[in-house]
C-alpha cells in the first residue's frame, strides 16, 4: 500500500516539474526557422565536404603532389593530371571526391602543404541517388569563379 502512494506522489511531482519547465519556457521566443526561406548560419569550424581553394585568377592552388589522395584513409579522393610538353609542372585535370565513403576525418586538409583544400560550409546535401554524392571539385571551383 505504501508503494502505491509513493508512486502516486512521484508521478505528481514529475508532472509538476514538467509543467514548471513549460511555464518557464513559454514566454521565450521560439527558435524554429522557416527552413527553405531562412537558413541556419554555419559555424566557422563546420566540417562539410572538402573543396578546392582557388588563387586570384580562379585556378586551383593544387600542385598535384597527391598528398591528400595518399593521406585519405577511405580512398575517396582521386586526382588526375597531365604534364604539358615543355612545362615543368603538372596541370590538374580532375579532382573527384566520393562523398559516400568520406569519413570527414580531415587528413586530406591537414596533409596539404599548399593551401589547396579546405572544408566547405555546404550542409544541405540531401538526395536519394548515390551519383549526387560524387563531386567533381575542379568543376565546382570553376563554377564558383564564374
Amino acid at each position: 500500500m505504501s508503494g502505491y502512494f509513493s508512486d502516486l506522489f512521484l508521478g505528481a511531482k514529475s508532472l509538476l516539474d514538467g509543467m514548471w519547465v513549460t511555464l518557464k519556457e513559454f514566454p521565450k521566443r521560439p527558435v524554429t526557422l522557416s527552413y527553405p526561406h531562412e537558413s541556419v548560419p554555419m559555424y566557422r569550424r563546420f566540417r562539410g565536404h572538402i573543396e578546392l581553394i582557388g588563387n586570384e585568377e580562379g585556378a586551383p592552388n593544387c600542385v598535384v603532389c597527391g598528398m591528400c589522395e595518399r593521406a585519405c584513409p577511405s580512398n575517396c579522393i582521386s586526382i588526375t593530371s597531365v604534364k604539358p610538353e615543355g612545362s615543368k609542372k603538372k596541370v590538374l585535370t580532375g579532382y573527384t571526391l566520393d562523398f559516400t565513403t568520406c569519413s570527414l576525418c580531415g587528413s586530406c586538409v591537414e596533409s596539404c602543404n599548399f593551401n589547396a583544400v579546405r572544408f566547405s560550409n555546404e550542409y544541405n546535401l540531401a538526395s536519394t541517388r548515390k551519383e549526387d554524392f560524387i563531386f567533381d571539385l575542379l568543376a565546382r571551383l570553376k563554377e564558383q569563379n564564374q
